[in-house]
């Protein structure tokens, strides 16, 4: 049976601290991120704190500096050990056992560290200092006693932010645990896939504080993307010389694709660094990577391979490679507090001969006068258009190497577009010419798209299996039907239509116009496919 022990032990009487370790959380002065996760757990223990237990009995620590009189059993405090008794002027002394917990020790290490309790020179420079990062199991047991020890010994806060972080588990949400042998040794990774793709997978993973379920196999993901990182700066090292581009200088030779990386380039340099100042890295990663996996590699650099591989006249090959090697260096300098290894043996092939190192390097600032949303929206309807005559070809198993004609209808502006970049359809959507489409067209069997303001035709008579494409059609019609009824559902709801903000439900009526439009156009479409066949 397990028997209640009493026994002597010593106490911090901690509600005084608190209450200002509070104050300074509330009115902001030292700020948890994410502050709406966390900022409850630290205000009910500040409101509920209990007398601190500081004394262990262990035989290793900080001896408590408490010494007794085995004459008179006075009992002295002091730093350096008492030669005889302050009472009674004799007896022999004996230092208290008893060790000081782990925590009393560590909530003094911001300022203990720097020489504290002396005015140093460190003590006077590194305190208070800006940032602490760590987890969230232990905001009581250090983050909050640091607080409140600064604010006791120092009269300041010791740091203005705490970075909360995600605990590590296992694949199946447990914490790792030598008991358990779920660990995952670091080392082991960095061997099988890199430094590099270890340290981009963490952070990628850690979303805004939450935990982080994690097996061996996640790491691929930081490697792949090592890789590309890779063999697009290979790519574009076959075409670069040892003579210094400034890409302004070409910049009436730009081109759409030219225009649009740029732009979209700088509000990527913009929302990184929106996401690091909110103390997001998970989200500030994703928009670089983002950037760079699909509009870098997988759009901008394919667009530009016909200029690079085409050396005369010079201007085209010279502006398309200039804003290549512009974004790659300064995407470098985006991605090296996340995959610092890489990035710096590409970034000395790129910099300057006065240049050094990255980590030295200022951060990238976006150009605001390059944002060109024009550029933006242009670019938008070529992609929407690519991307729906790729996804054609993909459902239908067209083979790759066959080339397909392309009719389009639509309004004057969008079908202008397309038809000014038709280099880009030809190069990404095997595409051999456009032509605006004609009734004669309706009498062949199609596939059909509908992007936007236009219509996309492919004929199909020797590229695909005609019978899919009905079935396709089938589908997207029950599709956009079943969208449309469960929209005029919603927008009958008389709850809804009393709740929602007026934003809200004119976004919705607009997607209802927009959902009808393109159902019609479908239908249309599969009338003529069946018509034609």
């Amino acid at each position: 049976m397990i028997e209640p022990y009493l026994s002597t032990q010593w106490f911090v009487k901690v509600a005084p601290l608190a209450k200002p370790a509070l104050e300074v959380v509330r009115n902001g002065e030292v700020r948890l991120h994410p502050h709406d996760r966390w900022y409850r757990t630290y205000e009910h223990w500040m409101e509920n704190v209990r007398d601190w237990c500081i004394s262990r009995q262990l035989w290793w620590g900080h001896r408590i500096p408490v010494y007794y009189c085995s004459d008179c059993n006075h009992m002295m405090v002091a730093r350096e050990t008492p030669e005889v008794c302050a009472a009674c002027g004799r007896g022999v002394l004996r230092q208290e056992n008893d060790v000081l917990d782990t925590w009393f020790s560590s909530w003094l290490w911001p300022f203990s560290t720097q020489g504290w309790p002396d005015n140093t020179e460190d003590l006077k420079y590194f305190y208070p200092t800006d940032l602490l990062v760590t987890g969230p199991d232990i905001i009581f047991f250090w983050v909050a006693r640091m607080i409140m020890a600064g604010l006791e010994f120092m009269e300041q806060v010791p740091f203005r932010d705490v970075l909360l972080n995600g605990i590590v588990r296992d694949e199946f949400g447990r914490k790792m645990s030598k008991s358990l042998g779920n660990g995952i040794d670091p080392l082991e990774m960095i061997d099988t896939y890199s430094a590099d793709a270890v340290r981009f997978t963490l952070v990628m993973l850690s979303s805004e504080g939450q935990d982080i379920n994690l097996s061996t196999n996640h790491f691929e993901m930081g490697r792949n993307f090592s890789n590309k990182i890779w063999n697009a700066y290979r790519f574009l090292s076959m075409h670069l010389n040892e003579k210094e581009i400034d890409f302004l200088q070409y910049e009436e030779y730009f081109e759409l694709a030219d225009r649009w990386i740029l732009s979209i380039f700088q509000k990527t340099i913009q929302r990184v660094g929106e996401n690091l100042e909110k103390f997001r890295v998970n989200e500030a990663l994703n928009v670089i990577y983002q950037f760079f996996w699909h509009d870098y590699c997988d759009w901008y650099l394919e667009l530009i391979k016909s200029r690079l591989y085409q050396k005369e006249p010079a201007a085209p090959h010279q502006t398309a490679l200039s804003v290549a090697k512009y974004i790659m260096k300064e995407a470098m300098d985006l991605l090296h507090p996340y995959i610092p290894f890489i990035t710096e043996e590409i970034w000395q092939a790129l910099k300057a001969p006065d240049e050094k190192s990255v980590v030295i390097q200022a951060w990238p600032e976006a150009k605001t006068d390059l944002i060109d949303p024009e550029s933006e929206h242009q670019m938008s309807i070529i992609q929407e258009a690519i991307g729906a005559i790729r996804n054609i070809r993909a459902d239908m198993n067209v083979p790759p190497a066959k080339t397909a004609h392309l009719y389009i209808r639509g309004d004057a502006r969008s079908t202008g577009i397309i038809n000014r970049h038709a280099s880009y359809f030809t190069s990404l959507a095997k595409v051999e010419n456009i032509q605006a489409f004609s009734d004669d067209i309706g009498q062949e069997p199609v596939a059909t798209a509908v992007v936007g303001g236009l219509e996309l035709f492919l004929p199909l008579a020797e590229l695909v299996d005609l019978e899919k494409e009905k079935a396709r059609l089938d589908k997207e019609l029950q599709r956009l039907t079943g969208l449309e009824k469960s929209l005029r559902a919603k927008l009958a709801n008389e709850k809804f239509l009393e709740k929602a903000p007026k934003e809200v439900i004119q976004a919705e009526k607009q997607k209802l116009v927009n959902i009808q439009e393109s159902l019609q156009k479908v239908k249309l479409n599969v009338q003529r496919f069946k018509a034609g066949s």
